[in-house]
């Protein structure tokens, strides 16, 4: 199914994107948006707070990307004194954060003055902070200090962006958030801070790009399951259930081969070392394998290679992972965590198991080891959830109107 805009053009507009540590590991998403956003007529300029580590910087558009990001942490010096003059010391003082709140907002001013500037000079009269911390505040900041406008997107629990969240929110002109769950719980802690202006709309994938160019095959009886996992390397992702769901369905007799792709948040230094010290103890250096991270031409790779995917997180606010596996027709299994279920209904485009329950979800891989027709029809179920409802051109064209909503309003 063609993606086609449903947005048409009143007058050109130009964006501010901001997206903090860009491009990371996970960030693939952005890219899509961006490109859907640039197809759609929007003149869109990249600031970030500043690059990620060298071991997270993988994917093939990495170079180009960090060519056109304005990284508003790499401050000149000299301004910084008429950030601290000019902060609106009113309201950071009468928040209520604390010293959290107060201490980012001091690590945040620069940022936010070099914000306004860079607007100014480039005619941008709105930004969109993809994330609820830091960038969130970059904007509020330059907002209260006579910049541009502003909006956000919540991409998971509130609790995981730090403190000053009122402050961050009251002062946006609209929001996005990815669930109605993560919806309802802005709601009970923001209550009148909340914008008026909110729209459920979830994060997307590129379903051109993330497509089979041949059809999906279930599984050959007696032939190893190929198992494909894509997520950073932290605990909550839940890659050491998988290994030992892993290492049950081989002491099952259940043949099984798989490949995690992702890395921690310290480029292979961190949580790396321990997940593969779990694959070893459990004896599963012939049947599992950590890629670290890898680009998206390669996820796209394995994808279209996997008899099955399977991602393990203790909890997800949605999971692009899961939709891009969808997209390309692979049956997918997820954890019943966070507003994973908004994307995946069990037994009808893909498989939910509890999380933490390493003996259930290798119950559900070896269901789908045995059911050739289960898999097809999950394959086919879940491409179809994903481009009815789950396209990353419905995210550009949500922040176009949102964008023009608050122009119109602002003349």
């Amino acid at each position: 199914m063609p993606e086609t805009p449903t947005i048409k053009q009143d007058a050109p507009l130009k964006l501010g994107y901001l997206v903090p540590q860009f491009p990371g590991q996970t960030h693939i998403f952005f890219w899509r948006e961006l490109a859907d956003l640039a197809r759609l007529g929007v003149e869109v300029t990249l600031f970030s707070t500043r690059p990620p580590p060298p071991g997270l910087i993988s994917h093939d558009w990495s170079a180009e990307a960090m060519a056109r990001t304005t990284y508003l942490g790499e401050i000149a010096p000299g301004p910084a004194l008429g950030g601290m003059l000019h902060a609106p010391w009113r309201d950071i003082l009468g928040e209520g954060g604390g010293k959290a709140f107060l201490r980012d907002a001091l690590i945040c001013l620069p940022a936010a003055r070099r914000l306004m500037a860079e607007c100014r000079a480039r005619g941008i009269d709105h930004v969109h902070a993809h994330s609820c911390g830091r960038a969130a505040l970059i904007c509020a900041l330059a907002r209260r200090m006579g910049g541009p406008g502003y909006s956000l997107t919540l991409h998971g629990p509130l609790s995981d962006y730090g403190p000053g969240q009122r402050f961050k929110w009251r002062h946006a002109d609209f929001a996005t958030i990815i669930t109605r769950k993560l919806l309802a719980e802005a709601e009970a802690v923001l209550g009148p801070d909340l914008p008026r202006d909110v729209m459920i709309q979830p994060m997307g994938v590129d379903t051109e790009d993330f497509k089979r160019t041949t059809p999906y095959a279930p599984p050959k009886p007696g032939a190893p399951l190929r198992l494909f996992a894509c997520g950073r390397l932290n605990v909550v992702k839940g890659h050491q259930d998988l290994l030992t769901a892993v290492r049950l369905l081989l002491d099952r007799g259940i043949e099984v081969e798989l490949d995690i792709a992702g890395e921690d948040d310290a480029g292979g230094a961190g949580y790396h070392q321990t997940l593969q010290a779990h694959l070893e103890t459990l004896g599963l250096g012939q049947n599992a394998r950590l890629l670290g991270a890898i680009s998206a031409a390669e996820v796209r790779r394995h994808l279209l290679a996997a008899d099955v995917f399977v991602l393990a997180s203790w909890h997800e606010p949605l999971g692009v992972a899961y939709m891009e596996a969808m997209a390309c027709g692979v049956p997918t299994i997820g954890t019943d965590a966070g507003g994973v279920r908004e994307l995946i209904t069990d037994g009808r485009d893909g498989m939910l198991v509890p999380p933490k329950e390493p003996e259930r979800l290798a119950d559900a891989i070896a269901a789908l080891a045995a059911d050739p027709g289960l898999c097809a029809a999950l394959s086919k179920a879940g491409r179809q959830k994903v481009v009815d409802q789950f396209r990353s051109s419905l995210g550009a064209d949500a922040l176009i109107k949102g964008m023009r909503r608050a122009l119109r309003s602002d003349r």
